[in-house]
């Protein structure tokens, strides 16, 4: 045993550190703690994994006999809260900034994704310890500082390739947002793989140098680097001529013409858990360093940030030039700056025009960074843990190593995460050579048990960037430079993939086409139920056949991300548990197929803070923005016996005879771009305190579309509720969709030049306005409804007349905007509150019931704005009535709005969900 606790104590003792290091290291293992890992696990690699995770911290030193002494480690074995690495420059290693990864003492700040698995028998606490995150608590509330010192990268030529290559940094090695004792397995395996020399395991006395280009070169490709990779792992002894491992230092005991010839490039790339650590650790920054020069661009990127990037050439030399530092922070974006346009009107500025040209080359592009980065990702998924890889697993799917662990949750889960909060599922599906095997990258990692936990640990991102000034080294060298680098906690893989989910659950919907459910067949005769049985499954493929190319590949794309969720849910299940799925599960985010689901439970305490309230509506808005509901017109039992089985129903909704006359319709290019907007529409609607905008779809007519606009703030439609019905019609997306606005006050209010008292609605896009107009194929509807929000619902709607666009400020337009906000509270506010419009009757309620409080205060404001003119229909026509007091019936309709949201107050003092902060949202 002693060979063994020797064995331990020098591989998981750290090395001494050199002058210049850039990390204080943890502590290494006493001979105790060996014997005590060794006598509880008898595999050496697996007691070193304990020993670094901490059950072993409480050992007793001075122990006699080889009998060691112990504190509890906890259920699991594995600690809540491991003293963690910290990061240091050379001038000042007294001034250490900590890793606080997991350095608070507040455990309760922190949710435990694991806190209801129990550990029932041995065998259970073994499952629970080849998770390297069982006893680690995580949350997105979380917020760590990590000061990281960015190294000057080093150039070398390699004779045996002829390629001038640079070596990866130790900071950009452990660059990341640290997990417990990863800094400290990082640290040592960079050491021993980039310097000194791996003796032969064989007993000659020979031993081979270890140098930083062997394992740490960055090739232009990852082809190339698994190429250099494959020409010296195996070694062979020059003085007693047999075969050892230089990653690992153990022999190679298979000759390589006896290896199994399957799919991967080379058996001996998975020889041990060090290869593995470092190919992935090797190929992930290459993927992040391609992803990265992929996305930035000059001006911007597709996720409104700027990103700079301003490299310099460094010479080939040993060490590169101190002058050649760059003080920009590379690698990371920095938010755009925002300026304030000034107020205009839409009016009519001309036949604009959109410029498409350029688009087909911009697709083309994108679909060659996609490929590429594709490729990369393929190649580098080989080497993923898995233990259904074709032939079966090999060491290293066994015995993981923990930089691989670490390298994947900081490096992938990065990049991960952008990819996945793409909102665009069609963007997605035109992306495939990149998301489908993004799939494949999340279902691999699912399927190993030591892995699965990342898929619902939240990915901790970057929030902010500080840089102080290169501090120049005592012994001349390069300077160093520190970034105190602060992360948050952020949606997690499973969470972010569920948003695509609802959009796939979406588009599957739109592409089964607008036809009603069928109603149940009849009885079948003996004879009829004969030739059903001969031609199964004929009807079945006849009709996958009828889908169009496009119409296909979007399916197949939305069943892929599907089962990926399917599979990483069923991985879950298995290694965490049933009660942490059902966790994880309530709360991601959903769609509701009614909307009398919750709203109307949903309320703040009275006295409630203004943050409180604000965080309580936006949570309630996001939650029932999109909803499926039923509109159909329902029958009498009369009507239904008079009814034909082939007659469409009615339905509430002024396009009515236009639905029912394509109720049997199916046109696959319809189908396609209802299914599409229907993605887009799930988790795209805007939800702010100052402006949202509902949705309701019929459940089984998603043509049909009723949407809600609130008012937006600082405008004279300020809360007011606006509904629109809404038909994507035959011609869809060829054409525009129809759009009726309804908030009218029965046909008498224009409460817009754009919006007449008839319910028209001048836009461009719909083609009834002046300018640009719609886009076949790429106009949205979700661009129609920010346009009526943001254009239309404006700050000074008389500048939307056609010739009045530079009349801001006159008193004309200061008399429109009164005479639109006199309308509003007696329509768009008191009038909704009265009688709601279906379905969004508890949409109304809730709204006024929350925002009580500011609407209140908003009426005020109107009242002491108001002019005291009679309200005028239609503003262009304002009839010229006397100022002074408001006798134009503002304030009676302002006191009975108060009355009316007090009532709503009052009605849910009492309920469940009236204390400060509580909302229903799920």
């Amino acid at each position: 045993m002693e060979n063994e606790v020797k064995q331990l104590v020098e591989m998981v003792r750290t090395p001494t550190l050199p002058t210049g290091a850039l990390l204080i290291p943890w502590q290494g293992a006493t001979a105790a703690q060996a014997r005590a890992a060794l006598k509880r696990y008898k595999d050496v690699m697996q007691a070193a994994e304990r020993i670094f995770d901490g059950a072993f911290d409480d050992v007793v030193d001075d122990v006699d006999d080889g009998d060691v002494s112990m504190a509890s480690a906890g259920p699991s074995g594995v600690r809540g809260r491991d003293p963690v690495a910290r990061l240091a420059t050379p001038e000042d290693e007294d001034d250490v900034v900590e890793d606080t990864a997991e350095g608070s003492d507040d455990e309760d700040d922190y949710g435990n994704y694991d806190s209801d698995y129990e550990i029932k028998d041995d065998s259970e606490r073994e499952r629970v310890d080849i998770d390297p995150y069982a006893g680690v608590f995580f949350s997105k509330d979380r917020r760590e500082e990590v000061i990281e010192v960015e190294e000057q990268s080093e150039v070398v030529h390699l004779l045996k390739e002829n390629e001038d290559v640079s070596l990866l940094t130790q900071s950009q090695w452990m660059k990341g947002c640290p997990e417990g004792g990863e800094q400290s397995f990082l640290f040592s395996l960079f050491t021993q793989l980039s310097q000194g020399s791996c003796p032969c395991p064989h007993g000659c006395g020979s031993s081979v140098p270890r140098q930083k280009s062997d394992f740490f070169a960055i090739f232009p490709t990852f082809a190339q680097y698994i190429a250099h990779l494959r020409g010296l792992v195996r070694q062979k002894c020059k003085k007693c001529s047999k075969d050892f491992c230089l990653a690992c230092g153990e022999p190679c005991n298979t000759p390589r013409s006896q290896l199994p010839a399957d799919t991967l490039d080379d058996p001996d790339l998975f020889h041990c858990s060090n290869l593995q650590g470092v190919i992935l650790g090797i190929g992930l920054a290459m993927l992040e360093q391609l992803y990265d020069d992929q996305t930035q661009t000059p001006s911007g990127s597709q996720d409104g940030r700027v990103r700079t990037n301003k490299r310099k050439k460094t010479p080939v030399t040993a060490i590169a030039s101190p002058h050649d530092i760059d003080d920009d922070d590379d690698n990371y974006l920095t938010p755009p700056g925002q300026g304030k346009k000034s107020k205009v009107g839409i009016g009519y500025a001309g036949d604009l025009k959109e410029d498409t040209t350029g688009q087909a080359e911009a697709q083309a592009v994108q679909r060659a960074k996609d490929e590429r980065l594709g490729t990369v990702m393929t190649s580098l998924r080989i080497y993923l843990p898995s233990l259904q890889r074709p032939g079966g697993g090999r060491t290293s799917d066994y015995l993981v190593h923990p930089t691989a662990l670490a390298h994947l949750r900081r490096r992938f889960n990065t990049l991960c995460t952008s990819l996945l909060r793409n909102d665009s599922l069609t963007d997605m599906s035109d992306r495939s050579a990149v998301y489908f095997e993004l799939f494949e990258w999340l279902e691999t990692i699912s399927n190993h048990e030591a892995l699965a936990s990342m898929m619902a640990m939240p990915i901790m991102v970057v929030a902010s960037v500080k840089t102080s000034s290169p501090k120049r080294s005592a012994n001349g060298s390069p300077p160093l430079r520190e970034r105190a680098i602060t992360y948050e906690g952020s949606s997690g893989p499973r969470e972010l993939l569920e948003a695509i989910v609802i959009q796939a659950q979406a588009a599957i919907k739109g592409l089964e086409g607008t036809k009603p459910a069928e109603a149940p067949a009849a009885e079948m005769t003996e004879e009829q139920k004969r030739v059903t049985h001969e031609s199964k499954g004929k009807e079945k493929e006849v009709s996958t056949s009828t889908l169009s190319e496009e119409n296909q590949k979007l399916l197949t794309f939305c069943h892929r991300i599907l089962a990926t969720a399917q599979a990483i849910d069923r991985s879950l299940r298995e290694t965490k548990g049933e009660k942490f799925l059902q966790r994880l599960h309530d709360s991601l985010p959903k769609i509701f197929t009614s909307s009398s689901i919750g709203s109307e439970g949903v309320y703040v305490a009275a006295g409630a803070s203004e943050e409180v309230t604000k965080k309580a509506y936006v949570e309630w808005a996001t939650r029932v923005r999109f909803e499926y509901c039923d509109l159909e017109v329902p029958l009498s039992e009369e009507e239904a016996k008079k009814a034909s089985a082939d007659e469409p129903p009615n339905y509430k909704f002024y396009f009515n005879s236009e639905a029912r006359m394509l109720a049997t319709s199916d046109i696959p290019k319809r189908s396609l771009a209802i299914a599409k907007e229907l993605a887009v529409l799930t988790t795209n609607l805007p939800v702010a305190w100052d402006s949202s905008i509902f949705l309701r779809v019929d459940e089984t007519r998603v043509d049909i579309i009723k949407a809600l606009i609130i008012g937006p703030e600082g405008t004279p439609y300020q809360n007011g509720c606006f509904q629109f019905d809404i038909f994507l019609g035959h011609a869809y997306n060829q054409a525009p969709p129809s759009v009726k606005y309804m908030t009218t006050n029965g046909g008498k209010f224009r409460f817009n030049p754009n919006l007449y008292a008839d319910g028209k609605v001048c836009l461009s896009l719909l083609g009834t306005w002046s300018g640009p107009g719609w886009v076949s194929g790429k106009s949205t509807l979700l661009q129609v409804l920010i346009s009526i929000q943001s254009m239309i619902l404006c700050e000074e709607p008389y500048l939307n007349e056609p010739g009045w666009a530079s009349s801001a400020g006159t008193p004309q337009s200061t008399a429109y905007s009164g005479n639109v906000r006199r309308m509003v509270v007696k329509t768009a506010m008191l009038g909704n509150l009265k009688a709601p419009p279906e379905p969004f009757a508890d949409i109304i309620r809730t709204h006024f019931r929350l925002k009580a409080k500011s609407i209140g205060e908003q009426l005020d404001k109107w009242l002491a704005q108001d002019d005291g003119k009679a309200t005028a229909g239609d503003g262009a026509m304002m009839s010229r009535g006397a100022g002074g007091a408001s006798s134009n019936g503002l304030q009676a309709d302002v006191e009975e709005l108060k009355r009316m949201m007090q009532r709503l107050q009052t009605e849910g003092a009492g309920a469940p969900a009236a204390a400060a902060g509580s909302s229903s949202s799920s």
